[in-house]
């Protein structure tokens, strides 16, 4: 009498009753010269995908992303080829802007050394103070202006909102508009307090002051308002005042707005000629701007070479400040205006 055996895998039935054992041993005995190693492209290829099929996407891709590089690129020259064909001037011998059609064709360094070497044309004298009326106008700017928002963002007082709207109105006028009061003012304060008045440094940096506070104020106003007043609570409960709040939490933690106010205020004042034109007339107390004129204003005698070396030197803390800052310039700007 025979004793059952157990079906082997190959034995089983399948599942509609048939006997699975033809194609159960092929898959377990492969045939021989037949390799069962999978390809790369088997494992990555979905079904039924021809082999070139990835190609014609990945050619679509690059053609979309070859114009975006061929727009960047003229921009970068529209941009870069006014600060090339300046330098070349700066280094021309014939002190003339169009007096050669290629670049760097004749160079020399003469217009650099008679820019620093003039005594009747101090260039030193007017980079110093174009340096100490823009960082003096930065700092006040920012010290003045962040005080103002922290006032407007964290107490409640009567007539807040009106101050606010009053900032924002005053800013929709041209500043032209005031140059004639600005004139008149200072001309009047010039009897009582000359330090202060026309052709002072200081009365250039009051009204620099004057004219960017409201700006200033309402760019710092939105980033304020994304600090929580939670901190402001919970350093109170411990014992801190408003000045301690101030300083210490606060401040640090707006530092890319300060920093972008700071930034965009010295440039401002760096670079202005109309204000600091009427304000200063004695020409050892100019600013680069209105030095720099100097080479050019004179009918038939304009010196563009000296002019674009000089225009070339003062680029130079512009841009320093703006690589050295750059890091805050986008957190700066966008921080406030997710909720104002």
């Amino acid at each position: 009498m025979s004793t059952p055996t157990a079906p082997t895998p190959g034995d089983r039935p399948g599942p509609d009753g048939t006997d699975r054992a033809p194609w159960a041993a092929a898959a377990a005995a492969p045939s021989a010269g037949t390799s069962t190693t999978l390809q790369p492209t088997d494992t990555l290829r979905p079904p039924g995908a021809a082999p070139g099929a990835a190609r014609p996407r990945r050619r679509r891709r690059s053609a979309r992303g070859g114009w975006k590089h061929l727009a960047a690129l003229a921009a970068c020259a529209f941009a870069l080829f006014p600060l090339v064909y300046a330098f070349s001037a700066s280094l021309s011998a014939s002190g003339s802007l169009l007096g050669s059609n290629q670049l760097f064709s004749d160079v020399t360094g003469a217009n650099y050394t008679n820019l620093l070497n003039d005594p009747q044309n101090p260039y030193l004298t007017w980079f110093g103070n174009s340096l100490f009326v823009s960082v003096t106008t930065a700092v006040g700017t920012v010290l003045m202006g962040a005080a103002a928002a922290y006032a407007f963002s964290r107490f409640r007082f009567r007539s807040r909102k009106g101050g606010l709207l009053a900032l924002l109105v005053i800013q929709m006028f041209p500043q032209l508009l005031a140059f004639v009061a600005i004139f008149l003012l200072l001309f009047a304060i010039s009897g009582v307090y000359p330090f202060m008045g026309l052709n002072s440094r200081l009365g250039l940096v009051a009204v620099y002051l004057g004219g960017a506070l409201g700006a200033n104020t309402f760019l710092m106003y939105g980033f304020f308002n994304t600090i929580p007043k939670d901190l402001d609570e919970a350093a109170e409960i411990d014992g801190a005042s408003h000045a301690q709040i101030y300083w210490t939490m606060i401040l640090p933690l707006v530092t890319p707005i300060l920093v972008v106010v700071g930034m965009l205020s010295f440039i401002a004042s760096f670079s202005d000629f109309l204000l600091a034109q009427i304000v200063l007339q004695d020409p050892d107390k100019y600013t680069l701007a209105v030095g720099l004129y100097q080479f050019v204003s004179v009918q038939f005698g304009e010196n563009w070479g000296v002019f674009t070396a000089g225009a070339i030197l003062a680029a130079i803390p512009v841009v320093a400040l703006f690589l050295f800052l750059q890091r805050y310039i986008v957190s700066g700007l966008t921080g406030g205006a997710v909720k104002g």
